[in-house]
């Protein structure tokens, strides 16, 4: 029965990559300016310079490759989030994480923005300080899932109007900085996928890496210590690699709320809770999350594009509160 099941789970993993390469392709036909398939295809594989070619290669492309590969690491950050907290309600922008990223970010942009290229450093630092900071307001005996969720809403405040602050004296500059906080993949370009590429590797074989100790984590700190797992020790990595992938996504991509509570909870009622598949599957339908929001975004009020990140706040706050009204917390 055990293989049957485990047959099935890469059955769904499997049908998910074929949903997402389908995604990409309606992603990079549609926008303010359909293409045919024709110059699609050119857009892809080939050189062309047709003007509809170009905005494929050079906009749409890099675009929907960021956006597949913040989607993954969002959700495969919220994974391991729940897998620590052992609640569904954890999530990086919940918890503080992302928002620590943001104001880090936004400094480097209004300030010193020579140092661009290694956003994704400063956005690992930023979110890793106020996770921190989180999680030592939200200990009392053990890790209270409320207090988290009180907690980062009190960072998020915090941070989001020291980052407004910056934003504002930004000058020039400052309306790219806020469209960048509310989540918009509008300026993305092949330099971005350079950068997040190496990153988002690292942190997924990390992730994959600790599938098993997230097994085991999840049982408890009793039964994890019972079979000889340093609990400590493993809690601060998992938790060090989450706020990894969410940090360095948010230095590209700006905030972009509920795909790390959404996505993993959606995973797990399909394919269990057993992280060999529940991470790369997560991992893989994050990607497809934000791919159709980001094309919804695009499409709905064409000319004009609603940002990624409004998208999935409109999409994820009433599913964060029917969770919030099923857990017993």
């Amino acid at each position: 029965m055990r293989a049957i099941n485990n047959r099935k789970k890469q059955i769904y993993i499997a049908c998910s990559i074929v949903l997402l390469i389908v995604l990409i392709l309606v992603s990079l036909k549609l926008g303010s300016i359909d293409v045919g398939v024709k110059e699609l295809i050119y857009g892809i594989f080939f050189n062309n310079s047709s003007e509809n070619v170009e905005i494929i290669k050079s906009l749409r492309l890099p675009r929907v490759i960021v956006a597949v590969l913040v989607g993954m690491n969002l959700s495969i950050s919220g994974v391991l989030l729940q897998a620590v907290i052992r609640n569904p309600l954890a999530d990086p922008s919940i918890t503080g994480i992302s928002s620590g990223a943001s104001l880090v970010c936004v400094a480097i942009m209004s300030f010193w923005p020579e140092f661009m290229k290694t956003m994704p450093i400063f956005g690992f630092l930023g979110a890793s300080a106020s996770c921190s900071i989180v999680y030592f307001l939200s200990y009392k005996r053990e890790l209270s899932p409320m207090r988290i969720v009180l907690a980062g809403a009190a960072m998020n405040a915090m941070l989001g109007g020291l980052s407004s602050m910056i934003t504002i004296s930004g000058g020039p500059g400052a309306a790219s900085i806020q469209r960048w906080i509310s989540g918009s993949l509008a300026t993305t370009s092949w330099i971005d996928v350079k950068i997040l590429v190496p990153y988002s590797l690292i942190g997924l074989i990390l992730a994959i890496t600790l599938s098993k100790v997230c097994n085991v984590i999840v049982l408890g700190s009793k039964n994890a210590k019972s079979l000889g797992l340093n609990w400590d020790i493993q809690i601060i990595l998992i938790t060090m690699v989450a706020v990894f992938l969410a940090g360095i996504s948010t230095s590209v991509a700006g905030i972009i709320s509920f795909v790390g509570l959404v996505v993993p909870h959606i995973c797990r009622l399909v394919i269990g809770s057993d992280h060999k598949y529940l991470i790369p599957f997560s991992g893989i339908v994050g990607g497809i999350f934000l791919i159709a929001a980001d094309t919804i975004g695009r499409i709905v009020i064409r000319p004009y594009e609603a940002p990624v990140g409004i998208v999935m706040a409109i999409l994820g706050a009433p599913f964060f509160l029917y969770i919030l009204r099923r857990s017993e917390i």
